[in-house]
């Protein structure tokens, strides 16, 4: 990765406290190595972060080109170690909210912003003070069989001590929904350690754990933990949020609610599904709060050193750092 003489200019941001460190890169020209994504998103030696947003225009990145379509701009997420994820529904929120900082899209009533990812484009509107993402297709790999079968793979979760039934939901990237019967169990849960899921899945998946709640004035409502693939347990995750709706809402029967809260520890999102068919759709929507809680620059010689020694990626060192 190379900064310039000033160093790396940077933003955090979060949605329901899922953080990220934002890096502008309008033509492309950084290249972000694994152990420098793992060094700025480290909770202690670096800025910290569940993940890392690189803002990118579309045309200037070849992976873009593809995947983004009329999109300007692409989100290039990246987890927290370092290695590239599909999508993230939080992070989108917090990308269109830096854009909209910056002066580099605009989003009026009645208008939406695309954002190219490697899942597809991604739409963004306003939704009072919160973003609401339509977050496109989302299937069910498993089908009716799976439902019917009350899921489709099996999970080892620290703290209970039998194996729970999953089903998989594909959000644009891969999860795995487990219930358990109560808020008891599921703060006991130890989600520090990544849950086992057999078989294992092949790019790995997000796992989230939920407890259902009585439907009230016809919207349904979810409790949820979850341990993110590449970063660990975090205090929210927008697909996995839609996921774990998905999931409850196919289980629940042809007379499930459209219209969602999910509570996660960092706090609420809400999530609209349309009536469609119940193993897989062409759209889904996910709304919550973004924010920018700083922008500084990070010193470009810890960035250097960091990047130059990617084994050691800058443990035991903290970047100085500007904000603003």
């Amino acid at each position: 990765m190379a900064a310039g003489p000033d160093g790396l200019p940077f933003a955090r941001g979060h949605g329901t406290q899922n953080d990220f460190v934002v890096v502008p890169d309008p033509d492309g020209t950084l290249d972000l190595a694994p152990a420098a994504v793992a060094a700025l998103c480290h909770r202690r030696a670096g800025i910290g972060g569940d993940g890392l947003l690189r803002v990118v225009r579309s045309r200037d990145l070849p992976e873009g080109l593809a995947q983004a379509g009329d999109a300007e701009w692409f989100m290039d997420y990246r987890n927290a170690d370092g290695s590239l994820a599909e999508m993230c529904g939080n992070g989108v929120r917090v990308f269109a909210a830096y854009l909209l900082r910056h002066g580099l899209a605009r989003l009026g009533r009645g208008e939406t912003l695309a954002v190219g990812t490697r899942a597809g484009v991604k739409t963004v509107r306003r939704d009072g003070e919160w973003f609401a993402v339509d977050l496109g297709p989302w299937f069910l790999p498993g089908g009716a069989d799976a439902v019917e079968s009350g899921g489709d793979v099996e999970v080892d979760v620290a703290g209970e001590p039998v194996t729970l039934p999953g089903l998989r939901v594909d959000v644009g990237n891969p999860h795995v929904v487990v219930t358990v019967p109560g808020v008891g169990v599921l703060r006991r849960v130890d989600l520090a350690r990544e849950p086992v899921v057999h078989p294992e899945p092949v790019d790995g998946a997000n796992v989230e754990i939920v407890v259902p709640a009585p439907e009230r004035d016809g919207v349904g409502h979810l409790a949820m933990r979850v341990h993110e693939r590449g970063v660990g347990e975090t205090r929210s995750c927008g697909t996995g949020a839609v996921a774990a709706v998905l999931a409850t809402r196919v289980w629940g029967g042809p007379g499930a609610p459209g219209e969602w809260t999910v509570d996660v520890p960092g706090g609420r999102l809400r999530v609209g599904v349309p009536a469609a068919d119940r193993f897989r759709g062409d759209r889904v929507e996910l709304a919550g709060p973004a924010v920018i809680v700083a922008e500084g620059t990070v010193d470009a010689g810890w960035l250097a050193a960091v990047t130059d020694d990617a084994g050691r990626a800058g443990a035991g060192q903290r970047p100085t750092r500007s904000t603003r």
